[in-house]
């Protein structure tokens, strides 16, 4: 590790690129940075960012993180990986091309994620005459009202220096917005503040104002990383990078790897190949671990300390911004979160809000902003701010009530988890993850600790930490689902029995795919949680006929 601050534990900000392929962000970073972040081969072969990217960004005196992230189509989830992160924006935008599809698209995810201030890079003004630069820059103001356009070239240099003094002007505004608590009109809103703030926000309803509100030592104060990079340097181990979302670190202090839980040492700490002895929070982040294999740890994984109130979750009670009311439209969703995302379904829970039930953990707080976007055709349909990161089961208000018992975590540990109570423990994270990779077909305790090569009575104590920790549901002594897939498959027979008027273990048993042992287990749970009622070897709707 080089030599470097000793430490740096004060805020900064963090800076993304954002814009269409081609239109020069990575040689933009080059000419502002004195980096080229396509550090790949393939990447240089194809002329084209295809990874996410860092530098340091040199402002005078001020130092900011930057990521440079890929521009292409087919890379818009590495983008938001990147973007959120991210405290402003530079959005880049070709003279000789002008506004594109991406353009727009970033721009989407940008609104989304509640990135409300930037400068606008119009490039390749040297392949232009003015009246073609001018067109363009018209386009851009109509697009973006209210944030400053640089025209720059980075082959020959011009405006270079403009665009630093814009993004110096403009960090500067964010800080002091930020200590005020501002909040401005949504990107693209005719709204904007005045000019020279470069500010693009969207307003928050009151649920929305609510969840951003918290934050505060519980929560808030807990070093949050989120892991979008890992890599091995020989002689050091394992490496990962991410932007610290909040907290401070220290070299040699114990931290935790979530969702897997397992505790490592900081062996050191470098920010921009500056070697620290602490960190602050709103920087990048590169973290040599020690006691940690590179397979033990990924993308979308979350460096915190033990005691933190984060914690995967499954459901998600989130206040939908305004433009992102198509989520409702949607039965099935992309959810991105940090740099982790997940399909889950949409619940509406009526005025703005609704309940996404993932079918991945994700690993968010309240108050964190979520980007949602349409699975076919992939598309941005917008933002929501996390009201409640561990919620109990809500009823779709259109459809069938389905009740499984064990889905919410009880009251007695949700009051705790703001205490740092602990969760489940090594054990019990391990066998949550063997049912996962079981699907619809879960081996039985007995089984597991057969294949795990633990003692039963401890397989079955760590069955027990994860029922009561809501994450998993005892259908019967021998039939144990993780919480989401004993929710779907609830949801399955539910909707097989609102379609047919009822069923019965054999029709459960082939529509389902399941065995005769699993689809008994789901009935008579049904039927225990009072969604069912058993007549004779036919289950109905309670209530229902005959």
């Amino acid at each position: 590790m080089t030599d470097g601050f000793a430490s740096d534990a004060a805020p900064s900000l963090t800076v993304g690129t954002a814009g269409h392929i081609d239109h020069g962000k990575t040689a933009l970073v080059r000419a502002l940075t004195g980096r080229d972040t396509d550090r790949l081969a393939e990447e240089r072969r194809r002329g084209m960012s295809i990874e996410l990217g860092y530098a340091e960004l040199a402002l005078g005196e001020r130092r900011l993180s930057l990521v440079d992230v890929p521009g292409h189509e087919r890379f818009v989830r590495t983008m938001i990986a990147g973007a959120t992160g991210i405290d402003l924006f530079l959005l880049v935008v070709a003279a000789d091309d002008g506004v594109m599809p991406q353009t727009r698209e970033h721009l989407a995810v940008l609104r989304a994620l509640g990135v409300d201030a930037g400068v606008v890079a119009l490039t390749k003004v040297d392949l232009v005459d003015g009246p073609d630069r001018g067109r363009v820059a018209g386009e851009l103001g109509e697009l973006l009202p209210g944030a400053p356009i640089v025209a720059v070239s980075a082959r020959s240099g011009e405006g270079i220096d403009e665009l630093r003094a814009r993004l110096l002007d403009v960090a500067e505004r964010v800080d002091a917005a930020r200590d005020a608590g501002v909040e401005g009109p949504p990107i693209g809103s005719r709204g904007a503040l005045p000019p020279a703030v470069g500010r693009v926000a969207g307003p928050a309803s009151q649920a929305r104002r609510e969840a951003a509100a918290v934050g505060g030592p519980a929560d808030r104060d807990d070093p949050v990383l989120h892991v979008d990079r890992v890599f091995t340097v020989a002689g050091h181990g394992t490496v990962v990078t991410g932007t610290l979302w909040s907290g401070s670190l220290r070299r040699g202090d114990r931290v935790v790897v979530l969702p897997g839980g397992k505790e490592v040492r900081i062996r050191s700490i470098e920010s921009h190949d500056c070697s620290l002895d602490v960190v602050g929070p709103r920087r990048r982040v590169a973290l040599n671990l020690a006691g940690l294999r590179r397979e033990e740890i990924g993308r979308g994984d979350v460096v915190t300390v033990a005691g933190t109130v984060l914690a995967p979750t499954y459901r998600l009670d989130v206040a939908l911004d305004g433009e992102a009311r198509a989520v409702l439209d949607e039965r099935r969703v992309q959810v991105h979160h940090g740099t982790r995302e997940a399909p889950a379904r949409v619940i509406d829970l009526g005025d703005g809000t609704a309940q996404l039930r993932l079918e991945q953990p994700l690993l968010a707080r309240r108050g964190d902003r979520v980007v949602v976007r349409r699975i076919a055709p992939p598309d941005t349909l917008g933002g929501a701010i996390v009201v409640d990161p561990a919620p109990r089961r809500h009823s779709d208000r259109s459809g069938m009530s389905v009740s499984i018992s064990g889905c919410s975590a009880p009251k007695s540990r949700r009051a705790s988890e703001g205490t740092g109570a602990p969760g489940p423990g090594p054990l019990a994270r391990r066998v949550l993850g063997e049912l996962e990779a079981d699907g619809e077909r879960p081996r039985t305790p007995a089984k597991l600790s057969e294949d795990l090569g633990e003692p039963r009575r401890e397989v079955e104590r760590a069955v027990g930490e994860l029922v009561d920790a809501g994450t998993a549901v005892r259908l019967k002594a021998d039939v144990v689902y993780p919480t989401a897939e004993a929710e779907r498959l609830a949801e399955a027979v539910v909707a097989l029995v609102a379609r047919e008027g009822s069923t019965s273990i054999g029709e459960v048993r082939d529509a389902l795919g399941l065995s005769r042992k699993y689809a008994q287990a789901l009935l008579e749970h049904l039927d225990g949680e009072r969604v069912l009622r058993r007549d004779g070897d036919r289950h109905y709707p309670r209530g229902g006929a005959p």
